[in-house]
């Protein structure tokens, strides 16, 4: 599948999560969860994100970013799963690191990541006592410390990505917490403990897409961002078309693409 195929998606997810369109229970793909002693079936993993990003004067950007999960959710991303022990017993965690180029478009500022630019590492935080220091740059991973007790779970790459920073949006205000949005998608890979933690179905999906919420930012230097940011899976093979991800998604990816058109007709 092309990169272009996936950004389209994964904008599509993202849109569809951020402004409230209603997306069909057959999106989210279901996964079972074992661990100390329990057993749970989910949808999505929802979770809050904190970034370093470095804007350069040559149009590119690096980022490295820490997620730390907050739920588990099943019903279509709607339900919230009781009994996890996610956040009291284990935490769960990723550390990812990309980078692409960025734009103003339409008096917007648009990013794009690049395929197979960084890494992906999901991690299970035995005894919830990880810390986790901020690179001065973005080109530099997250350090974690009191990671000894740390199992990881899964690896992967970062294939495509795109996202929009806009704050005219009414959302935004004087808070500046609802800014914009942004959707990813990476090559996913069960490693270590992973097969004993995500253990249905199996084989596991190969692809997760991470959509998310932006607050507000200048994208000049070096930044600190942060938000909230979910992750649903899918298999490369069974990526539905653009289509069915939802219909607001389409219309907003329909809309800017239409107006990149014009520009190149112009």
């Amino acid at each position: 599948m092309k990169a272009v195929s996936k950004t389209i998606i994964a904008c599509a997810i993202a849109a569809t999560s951020m402004f409230g369109a209603a997306a069909h229970a057959d999106n989210f793909n279901p996964f079972t969860v074992e661990y100390d002693g329990r057993s749970f079936t989910a949808d999505k993993i929802t979770g809050n994100y904190n970034e370093i990003a470095t804007f350069n004067t040559d149009g590119t950007f690096n980022v490295s970013l820490v997620w730390n999960a907050g739920q588990f959710v099943t019903n279509g991303g709607t339900t919230p799963v009781n009994r996890t022990g996610l956040n009291n017993d284990y935490g769960l965690y990723a550390l990812y690191t990309a980078s692409g180029t960025f734009a103003v478009e339409d008096g917007k500022n648009v990013f794009r990541f690049d395929e197979g630019s960084g890494r992906l590492g999901m991690y299970l935080d035995a005894n919830l006592d990880s810390t986790f220091t901020m690179p001065t740059n973005g080109a530099n991973a997250v350090t974690v410390g009191l990671a000894d007790d740390d199992l990881l779970l899964a690896e992967g790459d970062p294939l495509s990505g795109f996202g929009v920073l806009d704050p005219t949006l009414p959302t935004c205000g004087p808070s500046g917490i609802n800014c914009g949005s942004f959707g990813a998608s990476s090559s996913f890979a069960l490693a270590g403990f992973g097969t004993q933690f995500f253990t249905s179905p199996n084989p596991f999906y190969d692809l997760s897409f991470q959509s998310g919420q932006l607050n507000n930012f200048d994208p000049v230097g070096t930044q600190e961002i942060n938000g909230s940011l979910d992750v649903v899976f899918s298999n490369v093979a069974e990526v539905p078309e653009p289509a069915s991800v939802g219909l607001l998604g389409l219309g907003m990816l329909g809309l800017y693409a239409a107006r990149r058109r014009n520009k190149k007709a112009a």
